[in-house]
């Protein structure tokens, strides 16, 4: 138990695991790298990060009131969650190249684009709704500390990961986009430990 966030070694590993996803937010880290080197990267990066902690504190008011109204309803949100994770794995595994949103990020404002991108996923909310509940003990949670600790996580993990991925594509841009079944493979593998994940939360309830 840490801060009240129920394994917090499988919540840093499940946050690891969704960085790595292929999505908006990580092609909005490669393309702006791509156009405006490790500075539009490291602006990508810190708006993706605004966006999300936005999205996160929206999705937190949310949870709270589930948790502090209806602590009836708390394990069937926790349930609805452990199937959310499965059905988005089982989705990416089925999923077709060429599908997702195609990007064409300008040469400038990168912030304020990858801020934009990250708002306007209409699925991100709904994601966050179902993720923090799979980490919350009703017994032992401490408020807005508990989440702010999450919320605090992700943040340096993201940061982590965008740095990662800017310095990795600044190198290799050219012989990542001449690769496009790499990212193939990467989303099947994490569409496996998604159902996996999934599976491991709902029988461990």
């Amino acid at each position: 138990m840490f801060f009240g966030i129920s394994d917090y070694g499988a919540f840093v590993a499940a946050i690891v695991l969704f960085l790595a996803i292929p999505g908006p937010g990580n092609l909005a880290l490669i393309t702006s790298t791509g156009k405006g080197g490790i500075r539009g990267g490291l602006a990508a990066t810190l708006g993706v990060i605004a966006g999300d902690q936005l999205l996160m504190w929206a999705a937190v008011a949310g949870v709270s009131a589930v948790l502090v109204t209806y602590p009836a309803a708390f394990n069937a949100v926790q349930w609805l969650g452990a199937v959310y994770l499965a059905w988005l794995g089982w989705k990416m595994l089925n999923a077709k190249p060429g599908d997702g949103p195609v990007l064409n990020i300008r040469p400038r404002q990168y912030f304020q684009q990858a801020l934009g991108i990250t708002l306007l996923n209409p699925k991100a909310i709904v994601f966050y709704m179902a993720f923090f509940p799979l980490f919350v003990d009703p017994k032992h949670h401490l408020g807005l500390l508990s989440f702010a600790v999450m919320a605090a996580t992700i943040a340096a993990l993201t940061f982590l990961y965008g740095l990662g991925m800017t310095l990795l594509t600044h190198h290799l841009a050219e012989r990542m986009r001449a690769n496009p079944v790499i990212g193939r493979v990467l989303e099947k593998l994490a569409g496996v430990f998604l159902i996996g994940f999934g599976i491991k939360l709902a029988v461990s309830k």
